[in-house]
């Protein structure tokens, strides 16, 4: 059988890197192994969902290059959860209580008191029908907990190994509110069943969910699928990722330019025994992937890596790849000003600033000292055309007439002819500026 596997964010917020970690993970371990992935929004909570949110968060998977098989919102699948949480009642496995939060807290102190676990006393399983009107008729609403069996429930991780958790240290959990509405488990389950999930993949801080969610899947007459928890996402300094990260959102990565394989690549191979390396194509990324080879550890995510990342990634792309882009922010010079600038970009949006720097109007940098030198190199310009060899041939006439070599032949010219002190290689780049604009900038005089 084909891996079904299935992302599901909140649309409570955009996505963050951290989530769109397990996104990509979910969607190589398909690929790789022929299958797909289903995107379900769990847009239960009302309050917080937004469709905003919602269209932001596929927007953000497009980019990604995550090609998700069908989309299912929790919102529009309530008659499902109804329908489940009915057979869980009539099989005795569902069952109505009534404390309010406050009556809750003061069990758990009790009990903590006595050195006993907080682990719910089953209060609401033991009371009759009528003790069940009275407190109704007090105005209490019933929120409804499910009968986990005191079992000891057994796993082999698909990253972590053989796992166990035993039920009996653990309160039955709540499937549905007072309200009537659905806290996360039950939907999970029921859409896991209903999808025919045969991998759920996703961050270690779910493996304390795992064993109610198996009961639960066995309970509505289901085999539960394979699970599998993956280290999760960190700051550079071990906490939480955050704004100062740098990672708040795959978006905020897209507004600062980055590439979205320079982003798939960092997530795909951060935390794995595998080099984090850039990846032109997702196939690339399909092809080396290894579930196994993710780790239990955190993974460390530092912003200076990922745009090292960026640029390394830049650095090997064809220009046919680039091309489109670069007509946009009107950047000419065709495949010849890419070649000659692409190591020399962090992001893309930098080839707008070089070519600014060939062709525009730029403020040289001279030294006083290197005024009479500059003002020699202007005079012994070679004639146009211009093509890769007229750097070498006009540097060496200048080092054979200076006696100069080294930075002392190279830095002068770089600061006169660019205003900066390191950028591209001036054989491929000089061309573009041109003989007219190099006699003007290397006369300019000295910098006051």
């Amino acid at each position: 059988m084909s891996a079904i596997v299935r992302f599901a964010p909140s649309p409570t917020g955009y996505l963050h890197l951290g989530n769109a970690r397990t996104a990509v993970v979910n969607w190589l371990f398909a690929s790789a192994q022929g299958g797909r992935m289903v995107l379900r929004l769990d847009d239960t909570d009302q309050a917080r969902s937004t469709a905003e949110f919602a269209e932001a968060i596929v927007e953000d998977l497009v980019w990604l290059g995550l090609v998700h098989d069908r989309i299912e919102r929790q919102s529009h699948r309530i008659t499902a959860y109804d329908a489940a949480a009915d057979r869980l009642r009539r099989s005795g496995r569902l069952y109505a209580c009534y404390e309010t939060d406050a009556e809750l807290g003061r069990k758990r102190k009790r009990q903590l008191l006595k050195g006993l676990p907080p682990v719910y006393d089953r209060e609401g399983m033991m009371l009759g029908e009528a003790e069940r009107t009275a407190l109704e008729a007090e105005g209490r609403t019933p929120y409804w907990r499910f009968v986990l069996e005191r079992e000891t429930v057994s796993w082999t991780d698909c990253i972590r190994g053989p796992q166990s958790i035993d039920c009996a240290s653990l309160s039955d959990p709540v499937l549905i509110r007072a309200d009537g509405t659905y806290l996360y488990t039950l939907p999970s389950v029921v859409d896991d069943i209903d999808f025919e999930i045969t991998h759920v993949i996703r961050g270690e801080d779910h493996v304390s969910n795992t064993a109610v969610q198996m009961q639960l899947a066995r309970a509505l007459g289901a085999t539960p699928p394979q699970y599998a928890h993956h280290g999760l996402l960190v700051g550079a300094d071990g906490g939480r990722l955050s704004k100062r990260s740098g990672a708040q959102s795959v978006r905020d990565l897209r507004a600062h330019g980055l590439e979205a394989m320079a982003v798939a690549s960092f997530v795909a191979t951060i935390g794995t025994s595998q080099p984090v390396a850039p990846h032109q194509r997702m196939e690339d990324l399909v092809a080396r992937f290894d579930l196994s080879k993710l780790s239990r550890a955190p993974a460390r995510f530092d912003i200076e890596e990922l745009r090292a990342l960026n640029a390394k990634l830049l650095a090997a792309r064809p220009y046919e790849e680039v091309s489109a882009q670069l007509r946009r922010m009107k950047v000419g010079g065709g495949a010849a000003f890419w070649l000659a600038i692409r190591a020399n970009c962090e992001r893309l949006a930098d080839a707008r600033d070089w070519w600014h720097v060939a062709t525009g109007d730029i403020q040289p940098v001279i030294e006083a000292e290197e005024e009479g030198y500059c003002a020699e190199a202007a005079g012994r310009l070679p004639e146009e055309p211009w093509g890769e060899g007229t750097w070498r041939e006009w540097t060496d006439a200048l080092a054979e007439e200076t006696k100069r070599s080294g930075r002392l032949l190279f830095a002068p010219l770089r600061l006169a002819l660019t205003g900066q002190a390191r950028g591209p290689e001036l054989a491929g780049f000089l061309p573009f500026i041109g003989r007219e604009r190099a006699h003007r900038r290397l006369t300019a005089g000295a910098t006051r």
